[in-house]
């Protein structure tokens, strides 16, 4: 598996992880019923998941993730 599957692979399920926490959570806690519901909670989803990118080096290719509750970008290989 390449380095660019395996970060769209983490990007999504990031992703679909917070995306399902966030529509539970928001039917629990609210009263959103029909479209809305899973509208908010994918911009829930999209603004809280960690980005990952793929940066070419001399060493080769690495995965850096950013994501909005830390400060710095972290290298993942």
């Amino acid at each position: 598996m390449g380095v660019g599957t395996k970060t769209m692979l983490l990007q999504f399920v990031s992703f679909a992880i917070l995306f399902l926490l966030a529509r539970v959570g928001l039917a629990y806690f609210t009263s959103l019923d029909g479209i809305w519901l899973p509208i908010v909670s994918a911009v829930v989803a999209t603004v809280l998941a960690p980005q990952f990118k793929v940066f070419k080096t001399d060493e080769g290719d690495k995965i850096c993730m950013r994501w909005i509750f830390l400060k710095n970008v972290k290298i993942l290989n």
